[in-house]
């Protein structure tokens, strides 16, 4: 933790962080050396549920609530206002990192979010915008002059691709929630899920590919079955539903 700001940080020349972690050789393909800003919404969150665990147990939080407040302080560092988004790192090599890429959206769909509501609802327009498809969300924005549509290729170019346009579709859950969360359209969240359900025969019989290409027609790649694209579509799923139930039950009552 930088006691500066409160943020995790991390990263060393030749070695690749975090989920986006492709490397050919020694080519690492999306280096994220600095304070990655989905690794410090869940710093955030993390912290907040530890001093909720203490108050629980009649223990003290405070030093995890001082903690959390400062994380939070610092989290406001992210914040890109030319842009209307969060920047993904922070104090790299180069400085801030610009590039709109889909970490940022843990801020918003966790439970505990660092952000404002209105920067929450910004940064879930944005995504939705630039990085949303019917199966996942791009890893880098289509604008970008590194971004690849298309999974294909040999190793160098598949590997190159994977984190720099490709769709990644456990990212959907996320957003789903996050859309919820800001908009609070219980419908509008579920319908971005809806086109898994048609996606289920096209690939891997009954369940969810690993990626999709950034470009239309959004061709499924990888693994035919991935664990974490089918768990966050159900967590998703539960989540919504569950909240267009229990609405019900309540006004029932």
């Amino acid at each position: 933790m930088d006691p500066r700001d409160g943020l995790l940080r991390a990263g060393e020349p030749g070695v690749q962080l975090t989920w986006m972690d492709a490397k050919v050789g020694d080519w690492v393909v999306t280096p994220r050396t600095g304070k990655p800003v989905e690794i410090n919404a869940l710093w955030y969150h993390a912290l907040r549920a530890l001093a909720a665990f203490s108050r629980r147990l009649g223990r003290p939080a405070g030093p995890w609530e001082e903690l959390a407040a400062g994380a939070r302080g610092g989290f406001a560092r992210f914040w890109n206002e030319a842009a209307g988004y969060c920047y993904d790192v922070l104090d790299g090599p180069e400085g801030a990192d610009p590039a709109l890429r889909p970490n940022q959206v843990f801020a918003v769909a966790l439970p505990e979010s660092p952000l404002s509501e209105e920067r929450q609802r910004r940064v879930v327009d944005a995504c939705a915008l630039h990085l949303l498809t019917s199966f996942g969300l791009r890893s880098l924005a289509p604008g970008h002059p590194e971004y690849r549509g298309r999974y294909e290729g040999g190793p160098w170019e598949r590997d190159g691709a994977y984190h720099r346009g490709t769709v990644w579709g456990w990212l959907l859950g996320p957003l789903a929630r996050a859309h919820l969360r800001v908009h609070r359209d219980r419908d509008a969240a579920r319908a971005l899920l809806e086109p898994m359900a048609h996606h289920l025969g096209d690939y891997g019989l009954g369940s969810i590919a690993e990626i999709f290409d950034g470009d239309p027609p959004f061709t499924p790649r990888g693994c035919i079955a991935q664990a974490w694209s089918v768990a966050e579509t159900l967590h998703a799923w539960h989540e919504i539903t569950g909240a267009r139930g229990r609405a019900k039950r309540g006004r029932a009552r």
